[in-house]
């Protein structure tokens, strides 16, 4: 992984407000790495990166778009973990809702299940998102430990 992470960001409906809190107090920070994002969650991430962006334009601030996935309960989630399975993504922030549940929970779970199996970088809430990207590897070079799967595809049937 290098300096530059391509971290997603997801969030359900009842936490999308934290999550666009999250980022609004995290922004200097999230703006030296990729967006990437389901499509509701990832829209309200763009419109208020652009406004910020429009409000500092004098001060230098770029605006960089989030690259937005289908909406997560219309296969975002499934694209998301096609691209952490094909290395496209270094961290996965999904501020979930444990108390509601989700028309797409199976997508959900196999999201999360793709996430620990390569080994990515998880924050499922605020507390654990902005410990994540305190830690010096967040914004430095950082080995990921990847798994080894030779056993599991050439195994005899």
């Amino acid at each position: 992984m290098g300096n530059m992470k391509n971290i997603a960001v997801v969030a359900h409906d009842n936490c999308k407000k934290e999550l666009l809190d999250f980022v609004d107090c995290n922004h200097e920070i999230l703006s030296r790495h990729n967006l990437v994002a389901t499509g509701t969650t990832g829209g309200l991430v763009e419109d208020m990166i652009r406004e910020r962006a429009t409000r500092k334009k004098d001060a230098g601030y770029d605006f960089k778009p989030v690259n937005r996935m289908k909406s997560g309960p219309l296969g975002g989630d499934q694209q998301l973990g096609a691209l952490i399975a094909e290395g496209g993504i270094d961290v996965l922030i999904f501020f979930w809702d444990p108390m509601q549940p989700q028309p797409h929970d199976v997508d959900v779970k196999a999201l999360l299940r793709l996430a620990v199996l390569y080994n990515i970088p998880t924050a499922s809430n605020r507390s654990t998102a902005e410990f994540l990207i305190s830690s010096p590897f967040f914004e430095g070079e950082f080995q990921r430990k990847e798994s080894d799967f030779s056993d599991y595809t050439q195994r005899k049937l």
